[in-house]
């Protein structure tokens, strides 16, 4: 369970300080595993662990002559701690350190997008909730459909993110990997169980198998993660976006007191957040394409990849629990027009229940070619003229052949469409 209270910010978590303490908690991680193996001192250890420390300006300082970021750390570090400091990185590459550590950081951001999502989840369900009853036009291809409910998005959307959690949670545990086996995995230099040792106390597992790197297909996969969850959230947005529309009015974005918006119209409501969320949902994918491109290095690795992660993993990061905490605000402070959605469904002149229309004339033992051909001629005719479908159809005689005037009022009944929405909640356990 994700302690909620005690998670770092996002902000925290990819900080040049919070970097440069998670290589010294891998650092430190192997020098344990070399005592309990019997290779360094236990004094030395409890020195290396008592006096290592950094300064970032230093180590900035010492990579201008180095050119070699994970050097001039150890040299900076080395400062701090004196002759002991000998042991420290025994065996090791860069890239185990940076590798596992960049697994921890990774990790501690899976933390908070998921309590993020989870935030979400219970934020949809209380809409899908209270929302469950409020009919309102399903449209396909923009066009008027048949009747739903404005619930039945919320518990959709809400489906969608739990899906979206589990595969967080997946994404988690794939990047959860630590690695200590050298240059270019043979552990040449190393034992096995400092691997075993060290991932252990930092909570990761140890990789199975590695070259000189963690294999990118993992990272790949929680970039991926991340781009799904931006598609959901772009998905949210855009319906919010064009049910927003003037000519729709059914929700809208909250607009706060003293916003404005647009500098020449001063009637202007924009749904500007769920149209920054589409926005920023385009660069989350981009960068989960760069990730991909990063699977395939140079025989036991190269460093192609380092520099993209350097920029596109905490900018994904960043942005989907940015985007989820716009999310959360956004529909816990939904505008909602319940009189609106009743009205647009009128607005269909009866055109949505041609579909019952259709299967009743079938009942009646009607081919579905004939009966499609009676509802379409009227439909068509309703659109032409402005009048009513049920108008139209009570006083066609081709209709009345097979319908009484009672059953066609009949099969105008919006709650025919909305009678099985109960059941759908009580499968989604809303």
């Amino acid at each position: 369970m994700i302690d909620r209270y005690t998670l770092p910010k996002m902000k925290e978590i990819w900080s040049e300080e919070h970097k440069f303490r998670t290589w010294l908690e891998v650092e430190i991680a192997a020098c344990e595993a070399w005592e309990k193996l019997g290779k360094i001192p236990a004094a030395a250890l409890r020195k290396i662990k008592s006096k290592s420390n950094f300064s970032i300006r230093r180590i900035n300082e010492i990579e201008k002559t180095v050119d070699h970021d994970v050097i001039a750390f150890l040299t900076n570090v080395a400062e701090y701690v004196g002759a002991e400091s000998r042991f420290i990185h025994m065996g090791l590459t860069s890239s185990d350190v940076v590798d596992t550590s960049l697994s921890l950081v990774m990790r501690d951001a899976a933390d908070v997008i998921i309590r993020d999502v989870e935030d979400f989840i219970k934020i949809l369900r209380n809409m899908a909730k209270k929302y469950k009853e409020a009919a309102m036009m399903g449209r396909t291809h923009g066009v008027h459909a048949e009747p739903m409910t404005l619930g039945l998005k919320f518990a959709l959307w809400m489906k969608e993110m739990e899906r979206n959690s589990a595969r967080m949670n997946q994404a988690r545990s794939i990047i959860n990997v630590g690695k200590f086996s050298g240059a270019v995995g043979t552990y040449s230099n190393l034992d096995p169980k400092v691997e075993e040792f060290a991932c252990k106390n930092l909570g990761l597992n140890p990789a199975p198998i590695s070259n000189q790197v963690i294999q990118r297909d993992r990272h790949a996969e929680y970039m991926s993660v991340l781009a799904i969850i931006a598609a959901s959230l772009e998905k949210i947005a855009l319906e919010i976006r064009g049910l927003q529309k003037t000519e729709i009015g059914e929700v809208e974005e909250p607009f706060k007191k003293g916003q404005k918006g647009s500098s020449a119209m001063p009637h202007k409501k924009n749904p500007i957040i769920c149209e920054r969320v589409c926005g920023l949902a385009r660069i989350v994918r981009a960068n989960a394409m760069v990730s991909f491109e990063n699977v395939a290095l140079w025989h036991e690795r190269d460093i192609s990849h380092s520099s993209t992660e350097r920029l596109i993993v905490p900018d994904s990061t960043i942005l989907i629990d940015y985007m989820l905490q716009k999310m959360c605000y956004i529909i816990d402070n939904l505008v909602v027009y319940p009189e609106k959605m009743k009205q647009n469904i009128d607005k269909s002149l009866g055109l949505v229940f041609s579909q019952r229309l259709l299967l009743a004339l079938t009942d009646k033992g009607l081919s579905r070619e004939k009966s499609y051909q009676i509802v379409q001629g009227a439909a068509m005719k309703s659109r032409a003229t402005g009048k009513h479908l049920k108008d139209i159809l009570l006083s066609e005689k081709e209709a009345k052949k097979y319908l009484s005037d009672a059953e066609i009022n009949s099969l105008f009944d919006i709650n025919y469409y909305l009678r099985n929405i109960g059941k759908i909640f009580d499968r989604l356990n809303i």
